[in-house]
């Protein structure tokens, strides 16, 4: 017999702890190979590691409700075969992940080294990255009590923390002491019918992340108003085609993700991330979209290189897409490495929003409804009034970089964009 070791995979950019929602196998099960063996869950994504080998399942090393990080040995299983054994894990640079070798893909997992606070407590690489932009030192760290396993601080804990009021934090030696604090929460009380609804596990995550984001980022938004008219009649006129010919549906989302590519190539600083004081310029254009789910709650899949794909390419992509997020079949790589986000909030009807920039992006694109409006039309003989179809799109971006300049510029070419359509072109 031989024993093979589970790892919990890594699941994604920047995912390095998942949690064990749901064992799906008990100790001592014969399981054959490509069974599920568990559920876990991230901030992003639901997902179950598949068994690569065949054997007997003799251990299970953590509970369901468990934070577990990337790499650690979840489960023992008794193999026949002296092949099927695991490598012991191999503890390498972030730059240079390894792999166990026997995992498919949905199973491999990979190791990172991470080096560790003066301190008996563990805390993962999220932790102290959030620890050191918000300059809270190692003793200050020590005193907030963690919920997870022994003890253990996790993101919420720490951003339960911030939200609720810290510690002063002493600026260096070299300037003056500055106190930072966060405003407390104020007390919330019930009256007779209230009724309380415990949130979902998603939802707390979206929460926890709509306030770190604010936390983080300087919002502004800036807004334009779009003549949709030549679009909407673009539309009409070739939607029919596309759906007998391809089998696909031409909304406007895939028109919109084509105009956001299309004028990040002009302005590519908006396509970055921050680090600190570094900016972070993405190679790769990765347009993000919000999906509403059955539940209620929300899940942004990526639509990778939108700057390399026809306007076809969008429209199978997305609408594969956000197929497979409706019957909660995303993977892991389907919502990771996004670098700027749409919302489409012209699709429950509202005319106009400032939406959360989802982090580490710097900015988000908003769509409202497309309405019938009279709108003054110039022309070469004089001003005209017509009926057009008017939508406001707005850009909430992070001023630490984008100043209003560049963020008036961006949404205003993608303005332009729209309303000089080529309408003679197929698809």
């Amino acid at each position: 017999m031989a024993k093979f070791e589970i790892v919990m995979p890594k699941l994604g950019e920047s995912i390095i702890e998942a949690t064990i929602t749901r064992w799906l196998k008990k100790e001592g099960e014969q399981i054959n190979e490509d069974d599920a063996i568990v559920e876990i869950a991230t901030d992003k994504v639901d997902s179950e590691i598949p068994s690569p080998v065949e054997g007997i399942l003799t251990k299970l090393l953590f509970k369901e409700g468990d934070v577990v990080p990337v790499g650690e040995i979840i489960a023992h299983i008794e193999t026949d075969a002296a092949a099927a054994s695991s490598p012991a894990p191999v503890a390498v640079e972030a730059e240079t992940p390894a792999v166990t070798a026997e995992a498919p893909a949905a199973a491999r997992a990979t190791v990172v080294a991470v080096e560790q606070p003066e301190s008996d407590r563990f805390y993962s690489p999220l932790i102290k990255n959030i620890a050191k932009k918000e300059n809270i030192s190692l003793k200050e760290l020590e005193t907030v009590p963690g919920t997870g396993k022994e003890g253990r601080l996790t993101k919420t804990d720490l951003l339960d923390y911030l939200s609720k009021g810290r510690k002063p934090v002493a600026a260096p030696a070299s300037a003056p002491a500055v106190q930072v604090s966060a405003a407390a929460a104020p007390p919330v009380n019930t009256a007779a019918g209230d009724q309380i609804i415990e949130m979902d596990r998603m939802r707390k995550i979206i929460a926890d992340h709509m306030v770190h984001s604010v936390h983080t980022s300087p919002h502004v938004t800036s807004f334009v108003e779009v003549d949709m008219t030549r679009i909407v009649k673009w539309r009409d006129k070739v939607k029919d085609t596309l759906l007998k010919r391809e089998n696909e549906k031409l909304t406007f989302t895939h028109l919109f993700i084509d105009a956001i590519a299309r004028t990040i190539k002009e302005f590519p600083m908006v396509n970055a991330s921050v680090d600190g004081n570094k900016i972070i310029l993405r190679k790769n254009v990765n347009v993000g979209m919000a999906v509403a789910l059955p539940s209620g709650n929300l899940i942004v899949p990526v639509i990778r290189n939108a700057d390399q794909k026809s306007l076809l390419g969008i429209v199978k992509d997305v609408n594969d897409i956000a197929e497979r997020a409706r019957n909660n079949k995303l993977q892991p790589d389907d919502i990771s490495a996004g670098t700027i986000t749409l919302t489409n909030l012209g699709s429950f009807g509202t005319v106009f929003g400032t939406p959360i920039i989802n982090q580490p992006q710097l900015a988000i694109v908003a769509v409202g409804s497309i309405t019938k409006r009279p709108v003054v039309i110039e022309t070469p003989e004089g001003d005209t009034i017509g009926i057009r179809h008017m939508m406001y799109l707005s850009l909430s971006y992070d001023h630490r970089v984008i100043d209003g300049a560049l963020g008036g510029k961006f949404i205003y070419r993608m303005k332009e964009l729209l309303e000089k359509f080529d309408t003679n072109q197929g698809i």
